[in-house]
């Protein structure tokens, strides 16, 4: 068992807490195939990322506004699939509720729908794309998450699953957990992960004052 020292833990959502791959993929490879874009190169680059950021992309001359409401109405929707990662629920219970919070590419409100369909506590301090101008892999989500908290992003641990987050989190200066839920190794390590894990099932808090101590078992340096 390894363990490791922070103040605070910082989740991302979904591929991390939550499982809504099945649904992401298929709202953007509808509103890819209606405008003519490749589906499955849409949903590579759409994933871990602001929604806004890839309507940009796509569509630089569109109304942005309205074809990213129209993408979050169709998420929010879409709930078939929507999940549990294993230990989720268990992990969140155990860390005290002032030293945690989640950081997603999700608009609030289509957050809110997933944590509530997952049946998770949503928190109150949480980041989403419409706290932010800038979104991963920039630190901006990462500086703000853990600010909200009271702490400094060097202190706390980032969990992800997609290359852009980690990026996000080190560049923030956190600790960087990995997932295995959505890309290979090789790509969570060249994005610079600190220790690659399955799931939360694998994370436990062993102690709580004056700082957190997770136990990662079976540890896995990258």
């Amino acid at each position: 068992m390894a363990q490791i020292q922070c103040q605070a833990v910082l989740f991302d959502l979904d591929g991390v807490l939550i499982d809504s791959t099945r649904a992401v993929a298929r709202v953007w490879h509808r509103w890819a195939m209606e405008r003519g874009f490749d589906p499955y190169e849409v949903i590579a680059r759409a994933h871990g990322r602001p929604s806004l950021t890839t309507v940009r992309e796509y569509l630089p001359d569109a109304d942005h506004t309205a074809e990213n409401r129209e993408v979050e109405r169709r998420e929010m929707e879409d709930l078939e699939g929507v999940a549990l990662l294993p230990g989720s629920l268990r992990l969140l219970t155990e860390l005290p509720p002032d030293r945690w919070t989640i950081v997603t590419s999700c608009t609030r409100p289509l957050a809110d729908t997933r944590l509530r369909a997952a049946g998770l506590p949503v928190p109150e301090r949480m980041v989403t794309s419409n706290d932010i101008k800038n979104g991963k892999p920039h630190p901006e989500p990462y500086l703000k998450g853990a600010s909200v908290l009271g702490f400094a992003a060097a202190d706390c641990v980032v969990i992800e699953d997609v290359p852009a987050g980690i990026r996000s989190g080190k560049s923030a200066g956190a600790t960087v957990i990995a997932f295995r839920t959505t890309v290979k190794d090789h790509e969570l390590k060249v994005a610079g992960a600190d220790w690659l894990l399955n799931n939360c099932s694998e994370i436990s808090v062993g102690s709580r004052h004056p700082e957190l101590t997770l136990d990662l078992n079976p540890p896995r340096l990258t």
